[in-house]
């Protein structure tokens, strides 16, 4: 049962505050008049709506919207769904509360979609505004199985990228701790024999670098340490303000290599989400309010939001959207052909299939990459420790 924060005034005019379990406002008002207090605001406590619980693997979330959708395609009543998936969360304890206190809101009046809105850390934007809408135009089962979709294709995304990248990354971390090693305990036994040349001054620039670096990381490695971990912490809290994830975002879609396959996806997300929204029948401004956030940027969402208030004015979708810069050209010209046939919902879909399948073949050539890029960077890395310490030997030897 929600809660409602109140503002009242008892018999002798005293003020009271505080917090309430009511159905309602007005169910709310009658409780604080039976307590003899007179109602001065109701509003409804937004700290109690949130639940803040552990995460959610995303191969148990595409199977709790895929399973839910297929209950209620086959004519069992939601409140029976809820229950039935409450038991067969994947044995996951978190995921099997949410949606028993999911049941029971609903079962209390309260839409699917707030009642999904309270567990942000299980429920995402997408999904709780698919559910909105899905609820508002009469087509949830639909709604639940692409959101169903999605989830399994970015599970599958990160599956394949996380298992192309391990090995890579695997090699670059051991060779770290390599260098790292050589550089506290091997390079600075060479202090001594490198002093008379160091004394001449002929001991080699690179070699001088080398041993300020075996310097600084042997004895001032806590800082080092506490320096990346501060930062850490300061970037961490930069990204959860709206600057830090605008700022981040057009990073991701601005980066060369990965720039085109972050940018790609969400445009696919945001013309999947539109054209399925479009074809169940919600309008074009409700569904563009939808769909930018299902794009998962927040530099596209923006533009989609302005894009949206020109369409208000009876400008063309494509129009605006090639303004913002941000989206292909091949897509906007599509879309703009889209809508001078009528066919917008269908072209949507079409362009966002297109644009996954492209995307998933650059993603995969782009991992492969990796792998020599950063094996390049490792072997730069030891042949500058190297040269670094050979080449005052070789320089004494030629003057030997």
């Amino acid at each position: 049962m929600p809660e409602f924060a109140y503002l009242a005034r008892d018999m002798a005019g005293k003020s009271s505050a505080g917090t309430i379990a009511a159905a309602n406002a007005r169910d709310a008002a009658t409780q604080l008049g039976a307590k003899s207090l007179f109602p001065i605001s109701i509003t409804v406590n937004k700290a109690s709506q949130v639940k803040m619980t552990k995460r959610v693997s995303g191969a148990q979330m595409g199977s709790f919207y895929a399973q839910c959708a297929s209950l209620l395609r086959a004519g069992v009543p939601m409140l029976r769904t809820l229950a039935l998936l409450s038991n067969q969360s994947g044995g996951n304890r978190t995921l099997q509360n949410a949606v028993t206190e999911i049941r029971g809101r609903v079962e209390e009046g309260e839409a699917l979609g707030e009642a999904m809105a309270r567990y942000p850390r299980i429920f995402n934007d997408m999904a709780i505004n698919m559910v909105r809408a899905g609820s508002e135009g009469g087509f949830l089962e639909d709604a639940l199985e692409r959101v169903g979709s999605f989830v399994e294709k970015q599970e599958e995304i990160k599956g394949k990228t996380m298992g192309a990248i391990a090995y890579p990354v695997f090699v670059m971390s051991v060779g770290v701790v390599v260098v790292t090693v050589l550089l506290i305990f091997f390079v600075p036994q060479f202090e001594g024999i490198f002093g008379a040349l160091r004394a001449k001054g002929k001991l080699p620039q690179a070699t001088e670098i080398l041993l300020g670096i075996s310097k600084i990381v042997q004895y001032y490695w806590w800082a080092i340490l506490g320096a990346v971990a501060l930062i850490g912490l300061v970037i961490n809290k930069y990204l959860k303000t709206i600057n830090g994830k605008r700022n981040l975002d057009l990073l991701k879609i601005k980066t060369p290599l990965m720039g085109s396959v972050f940018l790609n996806l969400a445009v696919a997300r945001f013309c999947q989400v539109l054209g399925t929204l479009l074809k169940n029948g919600v309008p074009i401004l409700r569904s563009l309010e939808i769909s930018r956030q299902a794009a998962g940027n927040v530099v596209l969402a923006e533009s989609i939001a302005a894009a949206s208030e020109e369409i208000t004015a009876g400008e063309r979708l494509a129009k605006q959207l090639e303004k913002s810069g941000h989206f292909p050209q091949t897509v906007v010209e599509m879309i703009s052909v889209a809508e001078e046939s009528n066919s917008l919902d269908s072209v949507l879909v079409t362009i966002a299939e297109n644009l996954e399948r492209t995307t998933f073949r650059r993603l995969e050539t782009v991992v492969r990459l990796l792998e020599p890029i950063m094996l390049l960077i490792l072997a730069g890395m030891v042949m500058f420790v190297v040269l670094a310490l050979m080449l005052p030997i070789l320089n004494s030897s030629d003057a030997l």
